[in-house]
């Protein structure tokens, strides 16, 4: 399309102020553009040209046209984005903004830059879904130039087409765009494939033309005989990307897979659909089961259809679309449609389906909240964009569209966050249900909640939507961080009992001056660092004391010094709180449980690791680095299983193995590993168990279950 064809488009259903402003962005991105040349030897500017020419076919407005003509200006030209604002206006250079790819920054890999760049598109799109429009159009153009690129840029770019692009365009309705999406990522990245499965599908549509010219003349004929239908009946090709699908998916032969044809027809009114239905089920029988009602419930993108497979001549296959015109432009273009369609029955339905969309884009700016990992994040939404989706109920009949597989704990998510945190189970078509129950088609949800639950690392396990992953993620991180202020507070303020400092006597002002030297924001941040094992608690409390008393800054103990002074403190030991189990590190080498004596070392870098007291490779490794403290268990150990090592010796013998499996379970024990050995020096072999126990207590009944087998000589729990 050239810009006068353009120009003369827009002309249809854009005023001509609106129309200047598209041409004067034009105008400008072709100056900007004047030197650069495509990778195929043409002018740069046939690419932003022929992006607005496709967001002109779905009668985008003035500003997104204007924004697709620039999108690039910002990334390969000196342009700014003030400059394009004092140009055009704050919209047009916001629009751009989010479009182009995040050049300025240092990444260090193309997969982080391509991650960073779709994130912050992701939530530029959450403000304003013409970001993706723009990006969609400038993707599918890219990928009818591909030809162009070299073989790994092809298949690149191919394989993100259709990993991400595609599924979005469809999340979005634009089915029409999807599928080209996905045939072109096909060809590059199977162009063989391609190549022999088009040449196939080429020679079945030849062969079988004549039938298919049959059905659609007869199924016109019998709806003609309907005159309130205005019926219109089209045929429907599968493409060789969705043929291709459907043999991998289905485990099915390429001439099984073209057997049956689609038809879709077309009529003036919902009322319509449901009659023409019934011609047609008095032309061919259905085939029972796979009749679906997208009208009654619209898929979450706003998709209506009636759909039925019907029995037709010879008993082939005939898969039938039915819905009205104005579905069918919703259907192709989704929610492009919104600057497309000017009246009808279905302005309503165009409503809600834009709310919709709106909600779903909320979600992915939820997903976003308190999280700082992009690729997490782009893989929560992958998630999302691959549903098979169920429909079912709140109690007050409001339909909720979920991916197949979700729990209840997923549809307590997709009410509102603090329902998910707070979610105890559901009544499930009034039945009491957990919290893991997967939910089907129909089913009525009611949630019960209770102020006193909340998210566990369990959860995590539950879930299969995005939105529910990263709730669960960002308050468990939260919950962390929290237990962490708490145990650096307590490790500081034991650390400044050593120099006669009490942390409650310290002032407001005395901690923030010396924070401000400590490179943290808050004293919060301070705790949170020593608790997480970023800054050793004597160091600071050194430093700290120091400052406090006007010395000058002094080189740090060493551990062993550290040592001597906690030492002389063994009467006033630190006692773990139920709330530190998730920050603190139970060491590998000593496997400690509740009520060992214990003692915590500090690793550079690492944190509080809990040792038992006697452990061999605290004491070779204390001396060398680190620091440690004398501790003690909480009153009430936290409720969690330890993992232990017992070691047991008997001569060989058949069934040894499953008799002492058996001794463990039924002392209600987990095993996870087991070793089978003959230690240097032993006359016996040896079985080493790896287990899951409560505490010692729950330790000492494996030991005696283990001595009970016949033959076992020797049990006895392994310490490094």
């Amino acid at each position: 399309m050239t810009t006068s064809d353009l120009l003369r488009k827009l002309g249809q259903y854009l005023p001509p102020d609106e129309v200047a402003l598209v041409e004067r962005a034009y105008r400008y991105a072709e100056r900007a553009h004047a030197d650069q040349r495509r990778k195929s030897g043409e002018p740069y500017i046939t690419h932003p040209l022929a992006v607005a020419s496709i967001l002109a076919g779905w009668q985008l407005d003035a500003q997104a046209l204007a924004a697709a003509l620039l999108h690039d200006v910002l990334e390969d030209t000196p342009a700014s984005k003030e400059e394009l604002t004092r140009e055009f206006d704050s919209t047009v250079a916001d629009l751009v903004d989010a479009v182009s790819k995040l050049n300025q920054l240092d990444f260090s890999s193309r997969e982080e830059a391509q991650t960073e760049t779709f994130s912050k598109m992701v939530l530029a799109m959450a403000r304003d879904v013409r970001v993706i429009l723009i990006k969609l159009a400038d993707r599918f153009h890219n990928m009818q130039t591909l030809s162009a690129m070299s073989l790994a840029a092809r298949r690149r770019i191919a394989r993100e087409t259709r990993d991400i692009y595609a599924p979005i365009a469809q999340r979005l309705g634009l089915y029409a765009l999807r599928q080209s999406l996905l045939d072109l990522s096909f060809k590059y990245l199977n162009p063989y494939r391609h190549r022999v499965l088009g040449s196939v599908i080429e020679t079945i549509r030849a062969a079988r033309s004549d039938t298919v010219d049959g059905v659609l003349s007869l199924l016109r004929e019998r709806l003609a005989k309907q005159p309130q239908l205005n019926a219109e009946v089209r045929a429907r090709e599968r493409t060789i990307c969705s043929a291709y699908n459907k043999m991998r998916g289905e485990h099915l032969t390429l001439q099984q897979v073209m057997e049956s044809f689609g038809v879709l027809v077309l009529t003036d009114s919902r009322n319509a659909c449901y009659t023409a239905l019934g011609v047609l089920h008095e032309i061919y029988k259905p085939l029972p089961g796979r009749f679906k009602d997208y009208i009654a419930i619209p898929k979450a993108n706003g998709y209506q259809a009636l759909h039925t497979m019907l029995f037709g001549p010879d008993s082939i296959p005939i898969d039938v679309q039915i819905r009205t015109h104005d579905m069918n432009l919703i259907a192709e273009n989704g929610v492009a449609a919104y600057w497309m369609y000017r009246s009808g029955s279905d302005l309503e339905h165009l409503a809600e389906t834009q709310q919709n969309t709106r909600r779903w884009l909320k979600g992915l700016l939820e997903m976003q909240t308190g999280g700082d990992d992009s690729r997490e994040f782009v893989e929560n939404i992958k998630r999302d964009l691959f549903p098979e989706e169920i429909y079912v109920f709140t109690p007050k009949g409001r339909i909720m569209v979920l991916p197949r597989g979700a729990t209840v704990l997923d549809f307590a998510y997709s009410i509102h966050t603090d329902v998910g945190n707070h979610c105890t189970g559901a009544r499930i078509d009034h039945e009491i249900m957990p919290l893991r129950t997967v939910l089907k088609n129909g089913h009525q949800v009611e949630v019960l909640t209770s102020a006193e639950a909340q998210p566990m690392p369990a959860w995590l396990s539950l879930v299969v939507t995005g939105r529910a992953r990263s709730a669960i993620r960002n308050f468990l991180k939260n919950l962390q961080q929290q237990a962490a202020a708490a145990l650096g507070e307590r490790l500081l303020g034991y650390a400044l009992a050593i120099f006669k400092l009490d942390v409650k006597n310290i002032t407001s002002e005395q901690w923030q001056t010396f924070v401000e030297t400590q490179g943290v924001k808050t004293v919060a941040d301070l705790f949170t660092d020593i608790g997480r094992g970023k800054r050793l608690p004597f160091t600071v409390a050194q430093a700290f004391a120091q400052r406090l008393r006007g010395e000058p800054q002094q080189r740090r103990s060493t551990g062993f010094q550290w040592r001597s002074l906690f030492s002389q403190r063994r009467d006033d030991e630190l006692q773990l709180q139920a709330s530190d189990s998730d920050i603190l590190r139970y060491a590998p080498c000593c496997r400690p449980l509740p009520n060992d004596p214990i003692i915590g070392w500090f690793r550079p870098g690492q944190g509080l690791e809990v040792h038992v007291r006697d452990c061999a490779t605290l004491k070779q490794s204390a001396a060398k680095q680190g620091e440690w403290i004398e501790m003690t268990w909480p009153n009430n150990a936290p409720q969690k299983l330890y993992l232990t090592e017992v070691r047991s010796w008997a001569p060989d013998r058949q069934g040894l193995l499953a008799d002492q499996a058996g001794a463990i379970a039924q002392a209600a024990a987990n095993i996870l590993q087991v070793n089978i050995e003959r230690p240097q020096g032993e006359a016996l072999p040896a079985m080493q168990f790896l287990i899951e126990v409560r505490d010692r207590q729950h330790l000492a009944d494996v030991i005696r279950g283990l001595r009970r087998v016949a033959g076992v000589k020797k049990v006895q729990r392994v310490k490094a």
